[in-house]
């Protein structure tokens, strides 16, 4: 019995989840009550208080599951392309952004953290969350493309903490603009392309290599 409960239980978080998903990216978040969610689930407001402190503790669960799933997505490119870094790097990128396209759930997050929330009020600690998160990514990327130099497959000059921000800035950016205007490029078809554009950016770009007079200026 005791088994069954708490599959009902989580059940219904998952279904809270969902329904705080199809709100948030339909009326965005500060416009959204849980009251708003609560109905769309089919559930009380109860309900939602048994699994959630509040919307912002809601929210949190969303964005923190959705950066697990995408560092799981990476393990798994990471898998599949052993020794070979850069194709882990390329293959992922390339998958993640083609999922934006198929992956409606997906989509549908990131149209919330990208264009449908504001980071104010009940949602200033969401803020703080997102600074700890960019962070956290800079020595991430820095460390995979040091990887690649050491591979070989990226110039031994390359600066990995200015190529870094270079990176998150590149894919982010073609994020964002795709999911304001979807129809302005095919995501699905460029996405290869995009993504190599930003190889060849690490590969040849004399912007980016360290200077031979400074110390490295690696801070990652």
């Amino acid at each position: 019995m005791a088994r069954k409960t708490k599959a009902q239980a989580l059940e219904t978080k998952t279904l809270l989840i969902e329904a705080a998903i199809d709100c948030f990216a339909s009326r965005g978040v500060s416009a959204t009550s849980l009251s708003d969610i609560a109905d769309h689930a089919g559930m009380t407001r109860g309900a939602i208080y048994w699994h959630f402190k509040n919307k912002t503790d809601l929210f949190k669960e969303i964005w923190v599951s959705s950066d697990e799933e995408i560092d799981g997505l990476h393990q798994q490119f990471s898998s599949l392309y052993p020794n070979d870094p850069l194709g882990q790097l390329k293959h992922f990128l390339i998958s993640f952004l083609q999922s934006l396209v198929v992956d409606e759930r997906r989509r549908k997050i990131m149209e919330i953290i990208y264009h449908k929330c504001e980071f104010v009020g009940d949602m200033q600690s969401m803020n703080q969350l997102q600074q700890k998160l960019v962070l956290e990514d800079y020595p991430k990327i820095a460390e995979k493309l040091r990887l690649c130099i050491n591979y070989q497959q990226l110039p031994a000059e390359l600066d990995p903490h200015r190529s870094a921000i270079v990176c998150r800035a590149y894919i982010t950016g073609v994020i964002e603009n795709w999911l304001f205007s979807p129809s302005s490029f095919d995501l699905a078809e460029l996405a290869p392309t995009l993504v190599q554009a930003m190889i060849d950016l690490l590969q040849y770009s004399p912007t980016l290599r360290v200077s031979p007079y400074s110390s490295g200026g690696d801070t990652c």
